[in-house]
């Protein structure tokens, strides 16, 4: 039996990630979505290219109520017949929202912060993480023995947030930008401060300087998302937490695995074994 992740896409024109299990019974494997910020036909391709039918998406999980995590919703939801887990207030902002030209209605699934939800397999608890959308939440996954945590929009990290970081054995976490090319960037004042606000998001040395301090034996993968396209660099944002993890004695790729997702094409997929 095989775990497998897959980001289709992080960065501020889409967010789409699958977590699923393969290698059950004949029909049985399948799994979920984080977020669907991007289009169907989309999620169908790039899952068919590395050999997962669209047809194993079981539900989808949504982070917040930017455009970018939730443009596709009402079509996985309504047309697509898949239940979407979100908190009440972001469900309320989806279906505000205006790129949700197809409201959810019969696929609305509430969720609570700090409440667990089984789904099969999966124990997702949803937590709170500081950012300026009506409701924002990372995802502490448990699967078959693993735990997998989602943390990709986040101002700062907060205690609570941090509780559950620490439980990863596979992180997805952000790191936006680089100060000083969002500092030098064509980006107007407003925007510059609300992206290094406290519910902005996170930049390269903030997410090292976290891992330096929190990085724990047991987290074996760390994946860094949503790095914006203006204002970072995936050299950049790998180097950057290679480097302050080094400071430290920590040894990306001999004491863990570290990467940077993709804005608009898909990850590599991973998959790990586990014994059930």
């Amino acid at each position: 039996m095989k775990l497998q992740f897959i980001s289709l896409a992080s960065g501020s024109s889409g967010n789409c990630y699958y977590l699923g299990v393969s290698g059950m019974a004949e029909g049985s494997d399948y799994g979920i979505l984080i977020d669907g910020g991007i289009a169907v036909r989309t999620i169908r391709q790039d899952l068919r290219n590395v050999g997962i039918p669209f047809e194993r998406v079981s539900a989808v999980f949504v982070t917040h109520d930017h455009a970018d995590h939730i443009k596709a919703l009402g079509t996985l939801g309504e047309r697509c017949n898949l239940p979407i887990y979100a908190t009440r207030e972001t469900h309320i902002g989806i279906n505000r929202n205006y790129v949700s030209t197809q409201k959810l209605i019969s696929s609305m699934h509430y969720v609570e912060k700090d409440t667990p939800v089984r789904f099969r397999d999966f124990t997702l608890t949803p937590f709170e993480v500081p950012h300026d959308a009506n409701d924002t939440v990372g995802y502490c996954i448990e699967i078959l023995g693993r735990t997998f945590v989602f943390a990709t929009d986040v101002g700062h990290i907060t205690e609570t947030a941090s509780a559950y970081i620490d439980r990863a054995n596979y992180l997805i976490i952000e790191a936006n930008y680089d100060p000083d090319m969002l500092q030098r960037g064509a980006y107007p004042p407003h925007l510059k401060r609300r992206i290094t606000g406290p519910k902005g998001h996170l930049s390269n040395g903030e997410t090292a300087d976290y891992l330096a301090e929190h990085l724990a034996p047991h987290t074996s993968h760390v994946w860094l998302c949503h790095l914006s396209a203006e204002n970072n660099h995936p050299d950049l944002a790998y180097k950057t937490v290679e480097w302050r993890l080094r400071e430290r004695g920590i040894i990306a790729g001999k004491d863990f695995h570290l990467a940077t997702l993709k804005r608009t094409i898909p990850s590599d997929l991973f998959e790990v074994e586990i014994n059930p």
